[in-house]
């Protein structure tokens, strides 16, 4: 990698350090604008994996579900991110496509995979490549596993209208790799690091104003509820994250997620 794409990362990095931790949704989008514009990519996306049970006899997955997406942009006009959870959809179902399986080679480990490296020819002629990747223009895909802990794992996924190089696959992965801060980071703003649930929509959108100096009442406005119901929605977050007040939520974040 030349000197040039180094020190570009760097700035990436640099940049992504000035969102502070109540920015966390501009933070990964910018972030992930800047990786498909260094890797060629059309489009990115980051899952939030967690092993929902120990007890995993007969799971090809080991127990590994993604419970949350993010997309940097929507496949279709509307359609929001639902052309991602359908695919998240077979885990449940267990009709295991190849392409499930890559994420578990080493498992619990940074690792990189990518369709048009891993997956057969013939994959590419499935009827599942074609509803899920074809359609959309997505010719490979490459993804970054990086392991936070023996239960949570954070992925961003890079999609191309071409086969992924060596060099672009190399810079993406360079780039994700030294950010462990911001993996830690946003696990926890999706409540899927150290909460003992993952938060809902609205308790997401909750817990970034509470990292801001918003009051109860401001933070009511902002999400479109009731006073009451943002402080409801405010002890559930603290009961989650097991902290009882705002100052306990921002030391956590700040010791754990810095």
């Amino acid at each position: 990698m030349d000197s040039a794409t180094t020190e570009e990362i760097y700035r990436v990095w640099d940049e992504l350090s000035d969102f502070d931790a109540g920015r966390s949704e501009e933070a990964i989008v910018h972030f992930m604008t800047r990786l498909c514009a260094l890797g060629g990519a059309w489009n990115a996306t980051w899952g939030g994996a967690i092993r929902m049970s120990e007890n995993v006899a007969g799971d090809p997955l080991g127990g590994w579900r993604v419970t949350v997406v993010k997309a940097l942009h929507p496949v279709a006009s509307g359609a929001d991110e639902r052309h991602f959870k359908e695919i998240l959809r077979y885990w449940d179902r267990r009709e295991v496509d190849p392409s499930f399986l890559l994420p578990m080679r080493g498992v619990g480990t940074f690792r990189t995979y990518s369709f048009r490296r891993e997956l057969p020819d013939d994959w590419f002629r499935s009827q599942f490549y074609e509803v899920h990747y074809g359609s959309v223009g997505t010719c490979d895909a490459t993804f970054i596993g990086f392991p936070l802990n023996q239960h949570a794992e954070s992925h961003f996924g890079f999609y191309s209208r071409t086969v992924f190089t060596d060099e672009e696959i190399a810079r993406l992965t360079m780039a994700v790799r030294g950010i462990r801060w911001f993996h830690r980071r946003y696990m926890l703003s999706r409540g899927l690091l150290m909460a003992t649930s993952p938060l809902t929509p609205t308790e997401h959108k909750v817990l970034q104003l509470l990292l801001t100096d918003a009051s109860e009442k401001q933070i009511a406005h902002k999400a479109s509820i009731a006073v009451s119901t943002a402080h409801q929605h405010v002890h559930s977050i603290f009961r989650k994250f097991g902290v009882r007040s705002r100052a306990g939520l921002m030391s956590l974040w700040l010791n754990r997620a810095g």
